[in-house]
């Protein structure tokens, strides 16, 4: 189902109270999923996953390797068995599981680890990806630099770069023409993946968004899954 006004005003309402941004927030574990990560004397961790997240030196701006030790393995970038009536390109997010998919053939999905606001993501529904962008700027809302004064350089936007709150890729939500506000970025903070953290926003790993971006082109419907529907 679309959104509705009174779900696209709510979003809208939290995104700019808060931003896409979690400088201030305390993850929050997701429900069913403990948070286990690899010990240094715990098991060895796969060779295809230290490729698919090591560094990479040749973006605009240099993105280090992940810590792999540092995130539930159940979050890993992979490929999995997964039933949809959804066509085949379409993002589907899980919100309870903190999970990401990407429709396949064959009844199969890419499936991303995801970190989701920490009130949940606000709304549930299909919408769009309207446009995409590598290395966005961020602009703080209004509301949220009269609560934080020390944003007040940011006013006009942030510069791009790993510390910029989107990261390294930003996939832009719209319902039809309207923004809802919410966007599915990057994050250097890979050890908040799986949890809620973010203001409203879904965020992956660097080294996952750039995936995802390389796979989906504008206009790519998405579907956001809340409680019962997950």
């Amino acid at each position: 189902m679309l959104l509705s006004r009174r779900q696209l005003l709510a979003a809208a309402s939290a995104s700019l109270l808060a931003g896409c941004t979690t400088r201030y927030a305390q993850p929050i574990p997701s429900p069913g999923m403990p948070y286990e990560p690899y010990q240094p004397s715990g098991p060895r961790i796969p060779e295809e996953y230290l490729r698919m997240y090591a560094a990479m030196p040749n973006e605009r701006f240099p993105i280090p390797a992940v810590d792999l030790r540092k995130v539930n393995p159940i979050y890993y970038r992979q490929v999995v068995p997964y039933s949809s009536n959804e066509p085949t390109g379409t993002i589907i997010v899980d919100t309870p599981n903190r999970f990401l998919y990407l429709t396949m053939e064959g009844g199969r999905a890419m499936r991303y680890g995801v970190g989701i606001g920490r009130a949940g993501f606000a709304w549930g529904g299909t919408a769009r990806i309207a446009y995409k962008r590598e290395w966005p700027r961020w602009t703080p809302p209004a509301e949220m630099i009269a609560r934080q004064p020390e944003l007040e350089p940011y006013r006009n936007g942030m510069e791009p770069g790993l510390a910029n709150p989107l990261g390294a890729r930003a996939l832009y939500i719209f319902e039809g023409n309207r923004d809802t506000i919410y966007r599915i970025h990057g994050s250097a903070e890979y050890w908040t993946i799986g949890t809620a953290v973010s203001s409203g926003c879904v965020r992956l790993i660097n080294q996952d968004i750039i995936d995802l971006y390389n796979r989906v082109p504008n206009d790519t419907r998405i579907v956001v899954l809340q409680g019962a529907q997950a």
